[in-house]
């Protein structure tokens, strides 16, 4: 799933490419993951595009006009854009194609929206404002401004555990299961620890890593192609994505628990004082 640092990247590539440039079709290929009808896509049609900014995991593409338009983009988890220097001259037919959206600039460069997987969430938005879109509008604050003191407050507020305050986009935007866990390896803290329980040390420690890790990607994603950008995010995990393998601190083990649809993975050494934690599709969590 992308989270922030890849969709910033897709973000920055966009504005190298398409602001300035004006908007000569858009064409739906996949009426499901078009969550508004008023205004149509068509509507930005004819219009040049202003500004290309994110908002937590959202995509904002801004066509200007008498009245600016949005194009909000929200990739889920199989979601992606594909570049296109000069894009195909076909038309886009809605059908079984994994493209969603298709949009055409006036130096022949484009973009498609796409979806992988039969499980399509990809939600696709054109709006007056980005506030229009209820997800965006309950955005929590963006990592790039939380403060120690904000985390803090955001922590002793919940009764619950830290992986799931990290990723819930109510209380900071953009961060999903994938950097949640790097967050928290960086961090030497069990996903599953208390928010409540997070002595001063601890939250300057999260708040510490939050700031690494997502710089670091974010820098690793600036200046790459979209088609990159996948790959340097894979590339640059430590302990998610890599359970079997040998921690990058400590050399032990990385571990997994499974949930229904998701699973994370961490180090017992670096995180949970050796304890093994156990798959939660079988049995609650070791002691």
């Amino acid at each position: 799933m992308p989270e922030m640092p890849e969709v910033e990247g897709l973000a920055q590539f966009l504005r190298e490419r398409a602001v300035g440039r004006v908007l000569t079709a858009v064409e739906v290929g996949a009426i499901s993951a078009l969550k508004t009808y008023s205004p149509a896509p068509t509507d930005l049609v004819g219009r040049p595009v202003a500004a290309v900014v994110r908002h937590g995991k959202w995509l904002d593409l801004t066509a200007d006009g008498d009245a600016a338009l949005h194009l909000l983009v929200h990739l889920a988890r199989a979601g992606w854009l594909r570049w296109y220097d000069t894009v195909p001259a076909t038309t886009l037919r809605p059908g079984r194609s994994p493209i969603a959206l298709r949009v055409r600039l006036d130096d022949g460069a484009g973009f498609d929206l796409t979806e992988a997987g039969t499980r399509k969430r990809l939600a696709i938005h054109v709006v007056g404002a980005p506030e229009e879109v209820p997800a965006v509008a309950t955005l929590g604050v963006d990592p790039a401004d939380l403060t120690v003191e904000g985390l803090a407050s955001l922590l002793a507020a919940r009764n619950q555990q830290v992986k799931g305050v990290l990723r819930d986009q109510s209380v900071i935007a953009g961060i999903g299961n994938a950097y949640s866990d790097e967050i928290l390896h960086v961090a030497r803290m069990s996903p599953f620890a208390p928010t409540r329980g997070i002595d001063a040390d601890g939250v300057v420690r999260l708040h510490a890593a939050i700031g690494d890790v997502l710089g670091a990607a974010v820098a690793a994603a600036a200046g790459r192609p979209a088609a990159e950008l996948k790959d340097a995010k894979r590339s640059g995990m430590r302990v998610h994505g890599r359970a079997g393998g040998p921690c990058p601190v400590c050399g032990d083990t990385v571990r997994e628990v499974s949930f229904a649809d998701s699973a994370l993975q961490y180090c017992p050494t670096c995180q949970t004082g050796g304890k093994v934690l156990a798959d939660r599709r079988m049995s609650r969590l070791l002691r």
